[in-house]
């Protein structure tokens, strides 16, 4: 019997114990987010000089100083990256305000967070050109000529600012659709058409191999490559995307401060053309910035115009001015 009253007792005083150690044992408090619960905030990229920050931040571990993780993805073209933002498999990238607008148009509900390139005019250049073997050497000349564009895109609304500014009738010019920048300056190269609007630095390269300027758009800020993300993105994780566009803005400022230092960097990321290895300018950023109304303005109204968008976004539809860093 004693036995059997032993046997009983330590068999008790074990669960007693075994009891006691669980209530001892804190279970996670899912209320409290951990750290290694922070959202990754995913950016779509392009290999062009716009997206430079990004690899600069990498490389200088930035990123992890302000706490937030990002994922850089790679797209071969717009049409595949824009495609990933449209489907949430990306939270944000650097496009131009046209694109912004299509974006909005089709549901994607995106803010504009920054100014990429674009601050002050002779960022993110544009310029008309004509090909080497053409005779066209003023804007005069460009009256019935052909002139390469991507038609209803950025480069459409820069070459018809230009245009206009210089007093050329937009009539006057037969513009010619050729959405893919490489076969637009093959074309030019090869005097298949009179005129081309291109981008640095394939406008560079074009001068370059012998093409003739016209014009470019230093001489007044037209346009702009803006940093934007998905609303539901902003909504569901506001500190990553502050914290990223805070690193961005950085980033651009160390690159502008010391060119040199990510010289490398930016030839293999940008995808400089190797003619151009010498002699092309590292591109510098200004401080991160919102565009103005007057140049969102001025966007709507062509795309209205066009018959792009039924009719203009506000600048509160598409700009978020709560995610700059604070002065």
């Amino acid at each position: 019997m004693k036995s059997f009253k032993f046997s009983m007792l330590s068999i008790l005083l074990c669960l007693v114990i075994v009891i006691s150690g669980c209530a001892a044992t804190k279970t996670p408090d899912e209320s409290q987010p951990s750290k290694s619960a922070a959202k990754t905030v995913k950016i779509g990229v392009l290999p062009i000089e716009d997206n430079l920050p990004f690899y600069v931040a990498e490389k200088d571990g930035l990123y992890a100083k302000e706490g937030v993780q990002v994922e850089l993805i790679s797209f071969a073209s717009a049409l595949e990256r824009d495609t990933a933002l449209q489907a949430g498999q990306i939270d944000g990238e650097v496009a131009d305000m046209v694109a912004v607008a299509l974006l909005k148009k089709i549901g994607t509900d995106v803010k504009i967070a920054a100014i990429g390139l674009g601050a002050t005019p002779t960022e993110g250049r544009f310029a008309i050109l004509t090909s080497p073997k053409s005779t066209i050497k003023d804007l005069a000349g460009l009256k019935g000529a052909t002139l390469g564009i991507s038609q209803n895109s950025i480069i459409d609304y820069v070459s018809d600012q230009m245009l206009q500014d210089k007093g050329v009738s937009l009539n006057d010019v037969k513009k010619m659709s050729i959405p893919k920048m490489p076969v637009r300056l093959d074309m030019l190269l090869s005097d298949q058409i009179n005129a081309a609007c291109l981008p640095d630095p394939l406008a560079s390269l074009a001068q370059v191999k012998g093409a003739h300027l016209i014009m470019d758009d230093t001489y007044r800020n037209i346009s702009q490559t803006v940093f934007l993300f998905r609303t539901k993105s902003i909504q569901e994780n506001p500190e990553g995307i502050k914290a990223t566009l805070r690193v961005y803005g950085s980033a651009g400022q160390a690159l502008s401060k010391n060119p040199d230092q990510y010289r490398s960097l930016f030839l293999e990321k940008a995808q400089v053309p190797a003619e151009l290895k010498d002699s092309y300018k590292t591109p510098t950023f200004s401080k991160l910035q919102l565009p103005t109304e007057e140049e969102v303005n001025s966007v709507m109204k062509w795309m209205v115009d066009k018959k792009l968008i039924p009719q203009a976004y506000s600048y509160q539809d598409l700009v978020d001015s709560n995610l700059l860093p604070k002065a």
